[in-house]
């Protein structure tokens, strides 16, 4: 897999700003299937910040390590944004981390439906302080399964820098 030169950028930019709050991160990830946790892990010192990863491709993986409700996954599918909230929350509530990372998507070539496009992909961000998480969609159409992938981390390490460390009173960093 080809990975995109601007990732481990974005991944050390994570790291620096988790590091400077003190703060832990954990991801879970299926359609990615790690490349979130790799590219954090990549760079040295990481150890500070990553706390742990989850892979999570099977629905049996995502109950039985992240506590996903089957009723989720049998109403919603894997690919929803039900299930990224609760993926996220799990990785909260299965580790020591402050914030969490999920995605779940088609990445393709093949599995998707008219429903569920290859490309349909959701993200969510959970915190600790928080009880919810903030979940997106997004539509990488006219993608490789590699480029699907790549745009799903960048967009996770990105979220994670928006949403992953708390805010003050004022609602600022």
């Amino acid at each position: 897999m080809e990975i995109d030169p601007e990732l481990p950028v974005i991944a050390n930019a994570v790291l620096e700003h988790f590091r400077e709050e003190g703060f832990l991160v954990a991801t879970a990830e299926s359609c990615t299937g790690g490349l979130v946790s790799a590219l954090l892990t990549s760079i040295p010192g990481s150890s500070d910040v990553v706390d742990r990863g989850f892979v999570t491709y099977s629905n049996d993986a995502k109950m039985e390590l992240l506590g996903v409700s089957k009723d989720s996954l049998g109403e919603f599918g894997a690919v929803s944004v039900q299930v990224a909230a609760e993926m996220a929350r799990g990785a909260i509530e299965n580790s020591k981390a402050d914030a969490a990372v999920s995605i779940t998507g088609i990445a393709g070539p093949g599995g998707g439906g008219e429903d569920k496009p290859v490309g349909l992909v959701f993200i969510a961000v959970a915190r600790r302080i928080d009880e919810g998480s903030f979940v997106e969609e997004f539509r990488f159409s006219d993608m490789s399964r590699d480029q699907v992938r790549n745009e799903s981390a960048k967009m996770a390490l990105e979220m994670l820098l928006a949403y992953g460390i708390d805010e003050d009173e004022n609602g600022e960093l």
